[in-house]
């Protein structure tokens, strides 16, 4: 829209420099090269088969190194890893079931979560209410 306006001022004489257009960007609609037969790169986004064999899957943790010159870690027996790694996994009681239950009797690390997630959802609540007015 803009456009056909700068082409109306300049078909009738206007100057650039008038108009402030001179470094104006212009953006296209497109190159007009598609490559054959792709459809908007769908099949560039499939993913790929993996070529790693089932007993480097089951042996190492693929995809975990960090370091340039490393290799993936081996997966260990259970024993080899530290106790408070399994607890982590463990489920964790949401909000509607800590307020069931008396807080008076709760242990502290769920009195404490009870807190926590309380609190976010009041905050939450009241940026809703502030974000209607």
């Amino acid at each position: 829209m803009a456009g056909n306006c700068i082409r109306a001022w300049r078909s009738a004489g206007v100057p650039k420099e008038v108009l402030g257009v001179g470094g104006c960007r212009t953006f296209s609609a497109g190159s007009g090269k598609a490559k054959k037969g792709s459809k908007g790169g769908a099949a560039a986004d499939a993913p790929k088969e993996s070529t790693l064999s089932k007993e480097v899957k089951s042996t190492t943790v693929v995809g975990a190194n960090i370091l340039k010159d490393g290799a993936d870690p081996k997966i260990l027996p259970d024993s080899e890893y530290p106790e408070w790694l399994s607890h982590l996994l463990d489920k964790r009681p949401a909000l509607s079931e800590l307020r069931r239950k008396d807080l008076e009797t709760l242990p502290y690390e769920d009195l404490k979560r009870f807190v926590k997630l309380d609190n976010r959802a009041r905050i939450k609540e009241n940026n809703s209410i502030k974000a209607k007015n």
